[in-house]
């Protein structure tokens, strides 16, 4: 990846970072109190003076943190205290849970967006896909998470469709729709970034074969992705659910 595209991606991180933790001292404070909707997407860009990318990326940030949802056709509300009132290991389990009940909705929608992706792209948006696919990498490199990566490449393919539902979809989740790595390793370092190559490898199957215009390669590949993390999750929340802790 070109210096120039690092800078920009730090930058707008940087920036997501920013406009995410205004708000979330705001909710804190109780400035934005349970149950209040947050200002509309087009106020926060205005009040932030940033772009509507950054908005959609902070408050996914939020969403991902149970701090806030997003109810369709009605915006993004704050959640009530109780919502956060779980012991750590409970926490842990609603989340696995969560996860994979988002993994399987995914599934049917991203599988077709792959395809779509392949073939209506252009040539903008294969470059865009493989500077988040860069992106991911160099996440794992640094030793960071590479969840927030993970999901603007998830985003990028959905764009390549060229129907602007398959976006808004995911953007409904924000980045809680990518599964946890910190989850799936429980924080043994070799084994996360194991992982977490393990992720990138199956994310370049899925770039190759848009760049391609390998409909039904992007197809599988998106769905042997997907349904891999399935598999992971259902693992991990059935030895999760055996520990002798949880029955306590």
């Amino acid at each position: 990846m070109s210096t120039q595209v690092k800078d920009r991606t730090k930058g707008a991180r940087t920036l997501v970072t920013q406009v995410s933790e205004a708000l979330r001292q705001l909710i804190m404070n109780g400035d934005y109190a349970p149950g209040d909707k947050l200002p509309s997407e087009a106020q926060l860009t205005e009040a932030h003076g940033v772009s509507r990318t950054v908005v959609r990326e902070a408050v996914a940030a939020l969403r991902s943190d149970g701090l806030v949802e997003a109810r369709q056709g009605a915006g993004i509300f704050v959640l009530n205290p109780p919502r956060f009132a779980f012991s750590p290991r409970n926490i842990d389990k609603a989340r696995l849970a969560s996860d994979l009940e988002i993994l399987e909705i995914r599934t049917p929608i991203e599988v077709e967006a792959a395809g779509l992706a392949a073939l209506r792209r252009s040539p903008s948006q294969e470059e865009t896909i493989f500077d988040r696919h860069a992106a991911v990498l160099a996440c794992i490199e640094a030793g960071q998470s590479i969840r927030e990566a993970d999901f603007a490449l998830h985003l990028a393919i959905a764009e390549a469709t060229n129907n602007p539902l398959f976006r808004q979809f995911l953007e409904m989740h924000g980045t809680s729709a990518i599964p946890q790595s910190k989850l799936v390793t429980e924080n043994r370092t070799e084994a996360e970034t194991a992982y977490r190559r393990l992720i990138h490898q199956e994310h370049e199957k899925i770039i190759v074969a848009i760049s391609n215009g390998d409909e039904e390669g992007a197809r599988n590949a998106m769905r042997g992705h997907l349904k891999g993390s399935q598999i992971r999750y259902r693992d991990l929340l059935r030895d999760e659910r055996l520990r002798p802790s949880s029955r306590n």
